[in-house]
């Protein structure tokens, strides 16, 4: 798990990394992450451009949590990227070299920058924006936030088609709201004073939760069954939207699809993992051992 008020990632600084594509695959490594980045499984000539994408999101993502900078000053960052993809678009040279080896290996790849864009927005607004009103809300974040990787993915695939991004969507928003039932306390917890929520007001209204049980359940009282009950129709809901996107775990050959059936079988282990603990992640967080790595390249391998 990354640790608290940790100061965004400065990739320029990683050890032993002495070009940009290596520091950001070191930066991919370096991550608490659930699910394979950049994966040894991968062919050897989509790691550094899939090294390259994490690293942008994983920075712009670190530039909403972590530290102790003030909102503007997180605002601030945003601007800066943003405006390096500004120059990017206007095809002018940007001012770090970050930017200029991601530049070079957008044009290469032909990847469209406003899935960056979305990145940024959606990061941005982790910023200001700490309670989602109803699933929609949701569904909009998690269509900026997790589904532009998949569809960048496809692109470096050569995958793009109607059916496949709608699939790659399907599960990217359904890994997304995974880590936020995960990780419902360490949103709640993140920038002191910040506690975000995830969690849909409108469905905790209906099971007769507030925030105030969030917070009680955090500091070591039991989980209740109305819960309980939440917990199960939230992982009912994610369960079905990552299986209706499993047919592009066998629809991608090869390797590329080999990994993304891993991937689709880490967060099936993580909802399992969460069920088997009646929805108490505060007590018992779900994570990846190596029991679970060997069921799911297992199920990988079987086409499960």
């Amino acid at each position: 798990m990354k640790p608290a008020h940790q100061p965004p990632m400065d990739i320029d600084r990683l050890p032993f990394a002495s070009t940009i594509t290596e520091q950001s695959l070191a930066l991919a490594y370096h991550h608490y992450e659930n699910f394979p980045v950049a994966s040894v499984f991968l062919p050897r000539h989509l790691r550094e451009p899939i090294g390259l994408i994490y690293s942008f999101a994983r920075q712009a993502d670190d530039f909403a949590d972590e530290g102790d900078l003030t909102i503007q000053q997180r605002l601030d960052l945003f601007d800066g990227f943003r405006e390096e993809l500004n120059l990017l678009q206007a095809y002018i040279k940007p001012l770090t070299p970050f930017f200029e080896t991601l530049g070079d290996m957008i044009r290469a790849k032909k990847l469209p920058l406003e899935l960056f864009y979305d990145l940024l927005d959606a990061f941005g607004q982790d910023v200001t924006k700490i309670r989602y009103q109803n699933y929609s809300e949701i569904l909009d974040y998690c269509r900026r936030s997790a589904n532009p990787i998949g569809r960048l993915l496809l692109h470096l695939y050569r995958e793009v088609n109607t059916e496949n991004l709608q699939l790659s969507d399907n599960i990217c928003t359904a890994l997304q709201i995974i880590n936020f039932l995960q990780d419902i306390a360490i949103d709640f917890q993140k920038n002191e004073g910040k506690q975000r929520i995830y969690m849909c007001q409108d469905e905790l209204s209906t099971f007769n939760l507030n925030e105030q049980n969030i917070a009680a359940f955090i500091a070591g009282e039991r989980t209740n069954e109305r819960w309980q009950s939440f917990m199960q129709f939230n992982l009912q809901r994610v369960s079905q939207l990552l299986l209706s996107g499993k047919p592009l775990g066998r629809t991608l050959k090869g390797r590329i699809g080999f990994e993304m059936r891993m991937i689709i079988a880490g967060g099936e282990r993580i909802i399992a993992k969460i069920g088997n603990v009646n929805g108490d992640i505060f007590q018992h967080r779900p994570t990846l051992n190596s029991w679970d790595w060997v069921t799911i390249l297992l199920k990988a391998l079987l086409k499960l």
